[in-house]
This record gives structure tokens, sequence and C-alpha cells, in this order.
């Protein structure tokens, strides 16, 4: 009874079950239009969203794009002046070389320089010697000279006598000119650098301390002592 009812129900009612399917067409399209109509509100502040989601980022990674790009170029000129300092630092081995060849230069100049100071030096001293003896022995000569010369007797041939005295004069010009020259001694105060005091005379002419006679005349070669003067000085 009840299945030939429900079964009366379906086959007698084909109109409602149309009307039914039109309902739910109407709503479905009704819906897929309310759908369609939200879709653009959404799309759009979906979209200004992912801009601004977008932005943000853009902005967050050109700042980071930035600041890595600083941190290398800082990165990079401190690797830069690093390096300046190390080449700066680090010395060139050739330029070392090149200042101890100057330096070995340097000294062997100077040690020359000594050398050849040392060497004149040793020369004008051996030279001063040498000379120094040549006139040690020359002077007796001068002294007998004098002698002679002091003790012409009286009637002597005169052509003789100053043929001596142009002999004598020429020597003693000879050795004035390479530097031996006489010691001052009479009237002088007495110095033993230069006198050799052999005896004590008595004179009212000059002082007490005075050289009053030279017995044997004393030379200096340049600044060197030859041979004292042999003196007599007053009490």
């Amino acid at each position: 009874m009840s299945s030939e009812e429900g079964i009366k129900i379906d086959i007698e009612s084909p109109e409602q079950f149309e009307k039914d399917v039109e309902a739910i067409m109407e709503e479905s399209e009704e819906k897929k239009e309310k759908k369609e109509e939200k879709m653009p509100e959404e799309t759009g502040e979906n979209a200004g969203e992912q801009v601004s989601e977008e932005a943000p980022r853009e902005d967050s990674e050109a700042q980071a794009e930035s600041k890595e790009s600083a941190e290398e170029t800082g990165d990079n000129d401190k690797k830069k002046h690093h390096g300046k300092k190390d080449k700066k630092d680090k010395k060139d081995p050739r330029d070392e070389k090149i200042a101890d060849l100057e330096d070995r230069v340097k000294r062997q100049m100077a040690e020359f320089e000594n050398f050849r100071k040392r060497t004149d030096r040793e020369k004008s001293q051996m030279f001063d010697m040498g000379a120094k003896s040549v006139i040690e022995k020359i002077l007796p000569v001068i002294d007998n000279f004098e002698r002679g010369l002091s003790n012409i007797p009286e009637g002597s041939d005169e052509a003789f006598v100053s043929g001596m005295q142009m002999i004598y004069k020429q020597m003693t010009d000879e050795l004035d000119k390479i530097g031996v020259k006489p010691i001052e001694a009479v009237g002088q105060p007495f110095d033993p650098n230069f006198h050799n005091a052999v005896m004590q005379v008595e004179s009212e002419e000059y002082e007490s301390g005075t050289v009053a006679q030279e017995l044997q005349k004393g030379y200096m070669y340049r600044d060197t002592l030859v041979r004292p003067s042999m003196v007599g000085v007053v009490q």
C-alpha cells in the first residue's frame, strides 16, 4: 500500500518536480551571479593587498640589496686599503738590496777619505822628518860660515870675502824659502821651549831673565823646533 502510494506520488506529481527543478536552477543561477558580482570586488581587494604586500617586500629587498652592495663595497675598500698597507709595509727585496749597497758604498767612501787624510798626514810627517834631518846637517855649515865671516882678518881679498858672503846669503835665502827661520833670542824674555841657557851674565842694558847673549843660533822649521838657541841670560 505504501509502496504503491509512493509510486503514485512520484508519477502523479511530475509538474511539481519540474517546478522544483526550475526553482533549484534559478537559485543556482542567482548564486552564480552573486558570486560573479562579488568576484571583481574580492579580486580588486586581493590585488591591492597583494600589491601592498609586494611593495614592502620589494622595498625591503631593495634595502637588503643596497645594504649588501654597501657592505661589499666597504669590504672591497677595506681590502684595497689593507692591500695598500700591506704593499707599503712589505718592502721590495730589491729596494733593501739597493739600500744595503748604498750604505756599503758610503762606508767605503768614508773609509777611503779617512785613509787618504791619514796617508797625507803621514806623508807630510815623513817629509818634515826628512827635511828636519837634512836641515840639522846643514846648520853646522851655516854656523861655520858665520864664524868665518865674523873673523875675517884685515887686509883679506875683498873679492874672496864678498864671494863668501854671497854664498852664505844664498844658503840662508834657500833655507828661508823652505820654512827654516832663525829664532830671535837677544833682548827676548827667556823661554825654555826655544832657548837653551848655558850661562848667566851681568848686564846693565837688559833686565833679569832676559837673553843678553846668543852663542849659537836656533832654528825653526815651519812650526817645529829644529834646534834651540844657545844663550846667556841676565841674572
